[in-house]
């Protein structure tokens, strides 16, 4: 299960305090999702990413 937590503020800086705060968030969203809603959540928002970027996107393995 995939928890809906509201993504954390960051700062203009963005300092390492606001890192420490994405990987506590990014923690306590996927807690308790299974291997495959990962998988999945990381797919769709790495799909997301590419496209604003505007690159090309690649098939890629990823060993489960």
């Amino acid at each position: 299960m995939i928890h809906d937590i509201p993504k954390p503020v960051v700062s203009q800086a963005f300092t390492i305090k606001d890192i420490h705060l994405i990987r506590e968030w990014e923690h306590e969203r996927l807690k308790d999702a299974t291997r495959e809603e990962y998988h999945t959540d990381t797919k769709s928002r790495t799909d997301e990413i590419v496209k604003r970027l505007g690159l090309a996107p690649k098939n890629i393995c990823v060993h489960t």
